[in-house]
């Protein structure tokens, strides 16, 4: 709806000065012949309603301009208003993802916690299986400990990430109900959130694998 409402109206002219006429000289008019001073008398009233006439057409033709004038400033305050509910719209849709790239930031660091606990993990048993080390107990609870820092990261994260969208969704819908935006755009699935909870599963596993030694993990 944004069009160019002042390109609309080329018409939108202030009126012209009004020409200074002056008023009409009282006439001097000789009481002792009634009739033509009558006349007189009559002409120059008739002078002074064509004054009055003259001021009433620029009085309505001022009186119209600023009527214009009030209609192009509603309509230019129509378009504003439309403006600005679709930029609160957009807003929503960049809150959006701002949230999905905070999500993002833990899904990165949950992921280096237990890819390097279970890195750890995995050197230091096969280390103790080719016997050249005898103790592994030690640096293995340390990579599983790192593996489980990461998950706890992780679900810390995910339900941040749903409780802020979950706000974030009744707050557009309630300004959609007040007509403040128009929320015609839709949310779609979240893949970082979906990416997220299947690393979480992974991780789950992996956890499970290390510590009792079943899976392809243990």
């Amino acid at each position: 709806m944004a069009t160019g409402l002042a390109k609309e109206r080329p018409d939108l002219k202030r009126p012209a000065h009004l020409p200074e006429s002056p008023v009409p000289p009282i006439p001097k008019v000789d009481e002792s012949k009634s009739d033509i001073a009558s006349v007189q008398y009559s002409a120059y009233r008739t002078g002074l309603s064509n004054h009055r006439t003259g001021l009433s057409e620029h009085r309505t033709s001022l009186s119209e301009f600023r009527t214009d004038l009030s209609m192009f400033r509603t309509d230019l305050s129509t378009e504003r208003t439309e403006m600005s509910k679709r930029r609160t719209g957009m807003s929503f849709q960049r809150t959006r993802m701002s949230a999905d790239r905070t999500l993002m930031s833990v899904i990165r660091t949950s992921l280096s916690l237990i890819s390097f606990g279970f890195t750890i993990f995995q050197f230091f048993e096969k280390m103790r299986d080719a016997g050249t080390i005898t103790h592994a107990a030690s640096p293995r609870n340390f990579g599983i400990t790192l593996v489980l820092l990461g998950i706890v990261m992780l679900v810390v994260g995910i339900a941040y990430h749903l409780q802020f969208m979950i706000g974030l969704r009744h707050e557009r819908d309630a300004m959609r109900v007040e007509g403040l935006i128009h929320a015609e755009s839709r949310f779609p699935p979240s893949m970082t959130l979906i990416a997220a909870v299947l690393l979480l599963l992974l991780g789950i596993f992996a956890v499970i694998s290390m510590m009792f030694q079943v899976g392809p993990f243990g």
